[in-house]
């Protein structure tokens, strides 16, 4: 909820663009990941780029688009069909942190962004198999 005269967090850190930017640099890094890279969509990265750039602008105040076009985020079962163990989060945040690391922000949004993407990344775990 934005309150009246208020800047959102997605506002205040340059919306769409700077989400964007992360996003990108972010799957920049998983490329070079095997032990990552399996899991994501290489014949439509584009794609998955504009759905995580869509979720993260959504949850952070920006435009609803990413629910109008598909549904709840609901990121347990959009994460199910993957084995996303503690070496697959360590891997995720690892390239996340290299990409937060890449963009201009204030101390206290980065480390409101990073506090967020850190717990997201915990709670996706749903496997302790290697």
């Amino acid at each position: 909820m934005t309150i009246p005269g208020q800047e959102t967090f997605y506002e205040q850190v340059g919306g769409r663009a700077t989400f964007e930017k992360l996003v990108r640099a972010f799957y920049e890094g998983v490329r070079q990941d095997p032990g990552l890279w399996y899991m994501y969509p290489q014949h439509d990265l584009e794609g998955a780029v504009q759905r995580l750039t869509g979720f993260l602008e959504q949850y952070w105040g920006g435009p609803t688009t990413y629910s109008e076009t598909r549904g709840h985020p609901r990121l347990r079962m959009r994460h199910a069909a993957f084995k996303v163990n503690p070496d697959a989060r360590d891997r995720w945040l690892k390239h996340m942190r290299a990409a937060l690391d890449t963009m201009e922000m204030s101390p206290m949004h980065e480390a409101t962004l990073w506090d967020y993407l850190d717990r997201a990344a915990h709670s996706l775990v749903n496997t302790f198999e290697p």
